[in-house]
């Protein structure tokens, strides 16, 4: 049985989630590892995803910094609100999550839909952002036609699973899918798991977002990773990004998306020299 508690601020915690309330109530599952006193690091997963995307460095990470990971509305642990959802209300969702639990400033880590969260608050709000790290992201991917098309299909399928094929075709390489790799089968049952209402809110997020001129406004230090061989989010999206962003830094590993995941020892290598 699960059993919450509930502190001053309106945080409530259930088993190893904990979670706060958004400004129009929705509910933001939150998981913190690392002692208290360190320096803060959000990390933001990619769409079809929840915080567990990130099991791989907790160990690692947790060593040098208290690090706060989160699902997004729609996915893992989070309530799934009805109708579209928008990269301003994805980027305003985690300046409330550090309101509710006091944190000031954080180093910022977001991968895919995590980096376009990345971008929003670079550009909205540099006053909560130490250090930025862009990794397999863009600054936009429509048009929206084929964005559409998608949230319909999500909407009308019976299941998950056909969209799970699709996603893990796209994130990992063929012969990692071809051996059933650990891995891949824990990203699938990920995947089956999603709420389909919350993937088609993400869907249009993502849709709508075009930041690829206001990201010459980021004035934090960052850094980008690309994946050599990723089909999400080219590698040469990264290129533009680090182009665009003053004084950015661009690592590119021969990774597909999910760098973290397929390249995690050269992953944290370029994590760690950043942020430290």
């Amino acid at each position: 049985m699960l059993h919450s508690s509930t502190n001053k601020k309106g945080v409530f915690t259930m088993n190893e989630l904990n979670f706060v309330s958004a400004g129009d109530g929705a509910r933001i599952a939150y998981r913190i590892d690392g002692d208290a006193g360190k320096p803060v690091l959000v990390l933001s997963n990619s769409i079809g995803t929840t915080l567990r995307m990130w099991d791989m460095q907790i160990e690692r990470l947790s060593e040098h910094f208290r690090v706060l990971r989160y699902d997004f509305r729609g996915h893992g642990g989070s309530s799934v609100p009805a109708g579209a959802y928008s990269l301003d209300r994805l980027g305003r969702d985690v300046i409330e999550l550090l309101d509710a639990l006091g944190i000031e400033r954080a180093h910022f880590l977001g991968l895919s839909l995590g980096g376009f969260v990345g971008q929003w608050l670079g550009i909205h709000a540099p006053e909560r952002i130490d250090r930025l790290i862009l990794s397999n992201t863009s600054s936009y991917l429509g048009p929206a036609k084929p964005f559409d098309e998608r949230i319909a299909a999500v909407q009308q399928a019976p299941d998950m699973a056909e969209t799970a094929e699709m996603f893990l075709g796209n994130w990992f390489p063929a012969p990692m899918l071809a051996a059933k790799d650990p891995v891949v089968e824990e990203f699938r049952s990920m995947l089956l798991a999603i709420d389909r209402q919350g993937l088609a809110g993400l869907f249009a997020a993502v849709r709508d977002a075009d930041l690829r001129r206001t990201i010459a406004l980021i004035s934090r230090p960052t850094l980008v990773i690309a994946g050599r061989y990723d089909t999400v989010t080219a590698a040469s999206h990264s290129e533009l990004i680090a182009a665009t962003v003053p004084g950015a830094k661009l690592v590119v590993l021969p990774a597909v998306h999910l760098s973290n995941v397929e390249y995690p020892v050269e992953f944290m290598e370029a994590v760690l020299g950043f942020l430290r």
